[in-house]
């Protein structure tokens, strides 16, 4: 019988069992030999918002792309062509309407008094008295101030109305204008905001009468001229009234101008589809004489009208004299004469042969500076404030 094999003394320790890890059992096909395969773990990853509008705007540039081409290839040939700026469509008619009597007219007795505080920048003020020929007497207080880039008028009148006006020039070519009346009960107040765009070769306007956003009401104007050649420019206007909830109004228009290679005359036409149209024509005939012409027509349905007038202007040194005669029958004339730097006077008739009516008026016009001004030198250059 075989002895029992001798035990271990106690101080010595015995070593923990060998624990072997459980290896994972070999795939088909795969060799025991070689290290298991890691599967790649695939992330989808989601569509950020800024990713998803890049995309958006990838696929829209093959739709707005060939319109920007085209617009851009038009913009070099303007630029080839070198195209004049035609002016505005507001002051198409600024030549005719200095010719004839109609923005000169007064009736009764008239003074201004005008106080010039500074030259550049302009800063004067005015104390305009009228005593009309039917009892109409009226006074009015009006503040101007004005430079390169800014134009400012204010007027106070005797029955408490407020005007004024705000005009700003942000760039050469970019003017915003503010008008508004305030009257009292009874009378007409209104707001006009205005914003003119003039470009190389067109200009263009936008403009809004008494707007409400609350209701979308208001008188809304958009007008654009564009030059086609050297001496011809066509333009269109649109304009949309909405002077309550439940009415509104659309119409264009379309107008054309046609301008000499001297300058020496300018002829514009206007129609609307209502069937009203006028028709402009002025010529400069020498240094001192120039000529203008209006027709006016209405071809509707239920009116049809016509009225013409022709006016000329005779500049003097000193002193002017415009002439007017229209188809009513009304003979009209304007003349103004400065006697000296700080004094003029002005006198105007008109005689209607139809009616047999008269009107006259007789005006003086009072300026004086802040300094006293040396006659030997020349006076200074005002600035050109944005109209």
């Amino acid at each position: 019988m075989a002895a029992p094999a001798p035990s271990a003394p106690p101080y010595m320790a015995q070593a923990p069992p060998t624990t072997n890890p459980v290896q994972p059992a070999p795939q088909p096909g795969m060799n025991p030999a070689q290290p298991p395969v890691v599967q790649p773990v695939v992330v989808v990853e989601q569509p950020t918002l800024w990713s998803s509008l890049t995309s958006y705007f990838a696929k829209m540039d093959n739709v707005f792309r060939p319109i920007s081409d085209t617009f851009g290839e038009m913009r070099r040939i303007r630029q080839h062509l070198n195209l004049p700026n035609p002016g505005s469509v507001e002051k198409m008619q600024n030549e005719v309407k200095a010719v004839q009597t109609t923005n000169f007219m007064f009736e009764g007795a008239r003074a201004d008094l005008t106080k010039a505080l500074n030259l550049n920048p302009i800063f004067q003020v005015t104390h305009a008295f009228s005593l009309g020929a039917a009892g109409k007497n009226s006074y009015n207080f009006g503040a101007v101030y004005g430079d390169e880039n800014r134009f400012y008028q204010a007027g106070l009148d005797d029955t408490g109305n407020v005007t004024m006006r705000l005009n700003t020039r942000w760039t050469p070519g970019q003017i915003s204008k503010i008008q508004a009346q305030l009257a009292p009960a009874g009378g007409q107040s209104f707001v006009q905001l205005e914003h003119d765009l003039m470009g190389s070769d067109f200009s263009a306007n936008i403009k809004a009468l008494n707007p409400s956003p609350a209701n979308a009401t208001g008188i809304f104007v958009a007008n654009y001229l564009q030059a086609l050649t050297s001496t011809f420019a066509l333009g269109a206007e649109a304009i949309y009234q909405r002077p309550s909830a439940e009415i509104e109004e659309a119409s264009i228009g379309y107008m054309a101008k046609w301008t000499g290679k001297q300058n020496d005359w300018i002829a514009t036409a206007q129609w609307q589809p209502q069937g009203v149209g006028q028709f402009t024509y002025w010529q400069k005939l020498s240094e001192q004489v120039d000529v203008a012409g209006d027709l006016q027509m209405i071809m509707m349905q239920q009116r049809r009208d016509a009225q013409a007038s022709l006016a000329a202007r005779y500049s003097f040194r000193t002193s002017s004299l415009r002439a007017q005669l229209d188809s009513v029958g009304k003979l009209s004339s304007v003349y103004e004469a400065r006697i000296s730097p700080a004094f003029a006077f002005t006198f105007s008739g008109e005689i209607d042969q139809l009616q047999g009516d008269a009107k006259f008026g007789l005006g003086v016009s009072i300026e004086s500076g802040s300094e006293p001004m040396d006659p030997t030198l020349p006076p200074p250059t005002p600035p050109s404030v944005p109209m």
